[in-house]
């Protein structure tokens, strides 16, 4: 009983530090359109973000069951070893997606983490198929799109609805928007990613016999899930804040404040549902989406490329990364220690890889160098001038604010006549 115990805590441990990492690996769906934009400074986004964070874990409990009692069957000989295995695949994917600025799902490492150590270890039997499909694999793909297309929708019609007033003044409105969007972000973020948390706790909890089979989690599991998250989401995980902000396209407060409101409205929804979505995903959909409805709009279409890619990769390679730990976790302590040794090492050479070209509040907002417009950007343009009055960047992105469009009016102007007069 004691060796189970202890086991439990490193479980438990464990299951926090992967809290933490959702928490820096996160903060970019909530604030990064606010930071790029201007509407908060980035320690106070942040910061306001991990309160908000801490909030929402209180709030609800069902897509912690879906991950406790859903996935997998805690009934068929789950052990904790199988549960450490899959958080060290989760963590381990997580550090490597930050570490090359993409804005993968930490979400759908955690069930590739779960789903890869159980396979190995009890086999099919132990993973609910049905459950993946319809609660994981089904909003994977439908979650993104949606919100795109709600934040696509959302973007023409704030343009349309302001097309004759100032930009100055609309841009102001739009940053108090933003802040508020983007709080409701935070607050459904907590209700929806840190129950994973929760569940995985919750799960370990069951598997040594602590509580009764299908449990709701104990009080002082959601105060510790919801702490670690937020704690994680104030350190900011800058790297992946600049790839939301600047690397996917050039946000203006109108499309930052229709973004913003979609993914809120579809993660809150999903969590009433119980469905654990992966809120970068959606996130990150509604940024593509909002770059799409804005006229002139420019979508780096390589970059939201490569994090297709990741978004593909994250439940087979986390899967894989926990199997090949369940393999050596099995083989008694001294596996669960060299899994825990093996573990601390890779995520040091991460962070100390990580030092080289630190980013940090100070250089979040120097956006990546302008990419050639490739053929589904010059067809988008092509169709869709940019409204009138506002000015073009020679590499056709518009200013990055409405502040500096503004100020450069003057010494743009012959400049923007000449790129009209060319198209």
């Amino acid at each position: 009983m004691e060796h189970i115990t202890l086991l439990i805590g490193i479980v438990i441990v464990t299951a926090l530090v992967f809290d933490f990492t959702n928490g820096f690996h996160d903060t970019a769906n909530a604030m990064a359109t606010t930071i790029s934009t201007g509407a908060l400074r980035p320690k106070t986004a942040v910061a306001m973000s991990a309160v908000l964070n801490l909030v929402g874990a209180f709030l609800s409990v069902e897509v912690a069951k879906t991950i406790s009692g859903g996935i997998i069957d805690e009934s068929a000989g789950i052990r904790p070893e199988v549960i450490f295995a899959g958080l060290v695949g989760a963590i381990v994917w997580n550090l490597l997606t930050w570490l090359a600025g993409l804005p993968s799902s930490s979400s759908h490492a955690l069930f590739g983490g779960l789903i890869g150590a159980t396979l190995v270890s009890v086999g099919t039997n132990g993973v609910h198929g049905d459950a993946v499909v319809m609660k994981v694999l089904i909003p994977a793909v439908a979650a993104p799109i949606v919100a795109g297309l709600a934040a696509m929708a959302a973007t023409r019609l704030t343009y349309r609805l302001t097309r004759n007033h100032d930009e100055a003044d609309t841009a102001k409105g739009y940053r108090a928007g933003q802040i508020a969007s983007a709080a409701l972000v935070s607050l459904a973020h907590g209700t929806n990613d840190a129950q994973k948390t929760m569940g995985v706790i919750t799960l370990a909890l069951i598997t040594g016999g602590v509580v009764a089979p299908h449990a709701d989690p104990p009080l002082w599991v959601i105060a510790s899930a919801g702490l670690a998250i937020a704690l994680g989401t104030y350190l900011g995980g800058w790297r992946i804040i600049r790839t939301m902000g600047k690397g996917i396209t050039d946000i203006q407060p109108p499309q930052g404040f229709a973004a913003q409101t979609g993914a809120a409205a579809t993660i809150l929804a999903s969590s009433h549902l119980g469905f654990a979505l992966s809120t970068t995903q959606v996130c990150s959909g509604s940024v593509m989406g909002s770059g799409l409805g804005r006229k002139g709009g420019v979508v780096r279409w390589s970059t939201a490329g490569r994090m297709v890619l990741a978004w593909g990769l994250t439940l087979p390679a986390a899967g894989a990364v926990a199997a090949g730990a369940a393999l050596l976790a099995d083989q008694g302590d001294w596996g669960v220690a060299a899994v825990a040794v093996l573990g601390l090492g890779i995520c040091g050479a991460i962070w100390a890889a990580s030092r080289r070209k630190p980013v940090d509040h100070t250089n979040v907002n120097e956006g990546p160098a302008a990419e050639p417009a490739g053929v589904v950007t010059a067809a988008l343009r092509s169709v869709s001038p940019p409204p009138a009055g506002q000015t073009t960047t020679v590499s056709g992105e518009s200013p990055a604010t409405p502040a500096q469009a503004a100020d450069s009016a003057t010494t743009t102007a012959p400049r923007a006549k000449a790129a009209t007069v060319s198209r």
